[in-house]
């Protein structure tokens, strides 16, 4: 068997399907943000970033830096292994403290990415919960999917945000059986909120356990940083709440929180978590660093909102197809793969801002869009250059210049 035949076969299929993915070579500017250098072909260039999910810069945050750079100075880089092994280091056991805090809740548990706690999270409660049904939003996140999946219960799917839908699942299983409920608080590519407390309403109704998922919106929403669910006045009645270090905090790893048993129980069954690596012990404090800033600081959620309203208006006021959405996340719809990608080329090429082409399958076939995430350092001067800049792509590549609803597929 030719074996590299192989590899190459499956290249050449996302290639055809225009679903072959380009990364950008870029370097971060502390200090700079949302500026950075692109390493192009032709040598670095100084571009703005317009798509990073280090939604507030907290990544580039001095408190955050200092607390990395000095537990690094003193207790080393690495972690040693897992936490099985090399025990657990004291910087990520103040992290969990910091993080139960924030949601409220008796415990938390740290993952090495947020996809690692969806999917061991989701995986491991599922299967301990004895005949367990798992009901899960149609447009959950593919780290949900698979942990759903990797439990191997059994699970139904119900049309996003559709509580009609959900309830008529809920009646169907009955309210002796154990029922999972997995969905998102603000779903990233549309930038659209779950109504919390309506499916806790139905959860309580029905005898159902609640598994949130807030990693677009936590440190981002409520008085506190604690997501959509302290903003919406639910987050005690949410079971378990799952979260990312990795985007409004800035830094790396993923969490859950819930009651003590809940988190222990996931501690000790779940092998994405026994079998890995702790996160290196700069990291957890730099990520305690972020949130306690978060916590007590409003300066950065306020003004990221009001960035996030005002490229809105301008890219609307310009007749460019903006996606509606009541949060933070701007898509604006192309709905073609290969000028998607062509929009996000001239965008880097000809007028140094980048934003990154999403495409099947993060998002439908002909939902295609580039995905703009303003941030609190995104000035009028920035903004300003972006509006032109897209104007100007979109009259050189015809895309369509009238609005229009999108119906997810």
């Amino acid at each position: 068997m030719d074996y590299q035949a192989c590899f190459a076969d499956a290249l050449k299929r996302l290639r055809d399907e225009r679903r072959y993915r380009v990364f950008a070579d870029l370097e971060r500017i502390a200090g700079r943000f949302p500026r950075a250098i692109w390493h192009s072909p032709d040598g670095p260039r100084g571009i703005v970033v317009w798509c990073s999910n280090d939604y507030l810069g907290m990544g580039q945050h001095p408190d955050v830096i200092g607390a990395m750079v000095a537990t690094a100075t003193r207790v080393g880089a690495g972690a040693g292994g897992t936490r099985n092994i090399a025990g657990t280091n004291h910087p990520l056991v103040e992290l969990e403290v910091e993080l139960a805090d924030l949601h409220g809740k008796e415990a938390a548990l740290v993952f090495t990415s947020g996809y690692v706690s969806n999917d061991a999270g989701i995986a491991t409660i599922a299967k301990l919960i004895p005949d367990c049904l798992i009901l899960s939003d149609a447009w959950n996140h593919n780290s949900m999917i698979t942990g759903v999946r990797n439990s191997g219960v059994e699970k139904a799917v119900f049309e996003h945000n559709d509580l009609a839908h959900l309830e008529r699942l809920l009646k169907q299983a009955g309210k002796e059986r154990g029922k999972l409920i997995v969905f998102e608080s603000l779903y990233s590519m549309d930038g659209d909120t779950a109504p919390i407390n309506r499916v806790c309403d139905l959860a309580e109704r029905y005898g159902a356990m609640t598994y949130l998922d807030e990693v677009h919106a936590v440190g981002m929403y409520g008085a506190r940083g604690g997501g959509q669910a302290e903003l919406q006045g639910a987050m005690d009645r949410v079971d378990v709440i799952e979260g990312t270090l990795a985007k409004a905090f800035g830094c790396l790893g993923g969490y859950i929180t819930g009651t003590v048993d809940l988190v222990d129980a996931v501690r000790s069954y779940a092998p994405g978590f026994i079998f890995t690596t702790a996160l290196p012990p700069p990291i957890c404090a730099a990520a305690t660093a972020a949130i306690r800033h978060l916590k007590t600081s409003a300066w950065e959620r306020n003004l990221h909102q009001d960035r996030a309203a005002r490229v809105k208006a301008m890219l609307t006021a310009a007749g460019l197809p903006v996606m509606p959405t009541e949060t933070h996340i701007v898509p604006l719809l192309v709905g073609d793969p290969e000028r998607c990608k062509a929009a996000s080329d001239l965008l880097l090429e000809e007028h140094c801002i980048y934003i990154q082409p999403i495409n099947y399958p993060t998002v439908p076939k002909g939902t295609e869009r580039l995905r703009i995430t303003p941030s609190p350092y995104h000035d009028d001067a920035l903004i300003t250059a972006l509006g032109e800049a897209l104007v100007d792509v979109w009259e050189r590549l015809g895309l369509p210049r009238k609005p229009h609803a999108v119906a997810a597929e």
